[in-house]
């Protein structure tokens, strides 16, 4: 294989690499988790893996998945602190991105529960006729 093949191969994997986590952040479900895990991160920074991955119901790996993918993307950082003597405390910070893209999901998660609010509004009154 030629050094150019390879760099064109390269290149098309990572767009369908892209593509792909497009249509996973597309995704309601993974919308949702993203949502909750950066609102625990917000809420509490310094919690554990393992109490946030409690807290929200999900598997440890499930939790760990959404991390990597949401510091991939640029909307948490994740520090470790290297004096620290307990070397698995980690502080999860949203970056200023990170917050843009939780404000965005919560106003989705607003609008979504207002029409469905409005949805059994409507329902409720039909009953009542």
């Amino acid at each position: 294989m030629s050094q150019n093949s390879l760099y064109k191969a390269i290149i098309l994997f990572t767009v369908q690499l892209m593509n792909y986590n497009v249509q996973i952040m597309n995704n309601n479900k993974f919308k949702k988790d993203y949502f909750d895990v950066l609102r625990k991160i917000q809420n509490n920074p310094s919690t554990s893996q393992r109490a946030m991955a409690s807290e929200l119901g999900f598997s440890l790996g499930k939790l760990n998945y959404c991390l990597k993918a949401l510091q991939s993307k640029g909307l948490v950082k994740i520090n470790n602190f290297k004096k620290n003597p307990n070397k698995i405390s980690y502080l999860y910070i949203l970056t200023p991105k990170g917050i843009a893209a939780k404000t965005e999901l919560t106003i989705m998660f607003m609008k979504r529960k207002m029409a469905e609010y409005d949805e059994l509004k409507k329902e409720i009154s039909k009953m009542n006729k």
